[in-house]
């Protein structure tokens, strides 16, 4: 006599993936993804304006601009992989590298310099403010960075993993505008913004000009996400590693 089976077939898994943390690929992201607050955070201690443009309008901004983007564009690579914990302990490993360069300049700073260096002044002029944006970027950062994890993961969860652009995107217009904000109010005073029409501009040309990176960076931010995915053998449904 032959039985059969009338148990239903195993439902699809709907659970978002992620991958473990274990492997070398997130080794290499946090690697990077850590210094880039340090370096960007040097980089904002100038105050930059760019024009003046057509109608007399001037762009105020920092030098951090350069490179700050890639910070959020990594932050979503490895939210989108690994999941909001993954991605919460390389942010508080960026904060953990940010603050150990302040605490390795203010030594430096405190030093005596030798007869033959001539550049105390400058060298503590530069610190000094970099210790304001410093304290401007850790709480941009943590904001910024935690919600961008959050919200990615957060929509990934509800759309069934589906639609990367929407929550890469989404995840980037929140976590870039309270991040622009809290390091704006902060820094503005160490760049030298005094004016309430500069610190609206630093403001808004922050945020517009970093989401925009982002946007134009969403082919490379597909491509490497699908490289890492390809590079995680245990990339699968479940929970939030």
């Amino acid at each position: 006599m032959v039985s059969v089976s009338t148990a239903p077939a195993p439902a699809p898994d709907d659970r978002p993936a992620f991958a473990p943390t274990g492997g070398p690929a997130y080794v290499a992201l946090v690697a990077v993804f850590a210094p880039l607050l340090l370096i960007s955070n040097i980089a904002a201690t100038k105050g930059v304006g760019l024009g003046p443009l057509p109608g007399g309008f001037t762009i105020v901004t920092d030098g951090g601009f350069l490179l700050f983007p890639l910070a959020y564009v990594l932050g979503d690579v490895l939210s989108e992989i690994y999941g909001f914990r993954a991605a919460r302990r390389a942010v508080l490993l960026g904060f953990a590298v940010s603050v150990l360069g302040a605490a390795s300049f203010w030594a430096v700073m405190a030093l005596p310099p030798a007869d033959f260096y001539d550049g105390q002044s400058a060298f503590e002029t530069v610190f000094r403010a970099f210790f304001q944006v410093l304290l401007a970027s850790l709480a941009g950062y943590l904001v910024g960075q935690l919600l961008n994890a959050y919200v990615l993961v957060w929509m990934k969860r509800r759309t069934g993993g589906r639609h990367l652009w929407a929550r890469l995107v989404g995840s980037s217009v929140v976590g870039e505008f309270f991040d622009t904000l809290v390091f704006c109010l902060i820094a503005a005073g160490a760049i030298g913004i005094s004016a309430t029409s500069d610190l609206v501009t630093y403001v808004a040309v922050g945020f517009v000009y970093k989401t925009a990176v982002e946007i134009v960076l969403l082919p490379v931010s597909y491509r490497l996400i699908a490289a890492v995915k390809r590079r995680e053998p245990g990339y699968g449904p479940g929970g939030d590693r």
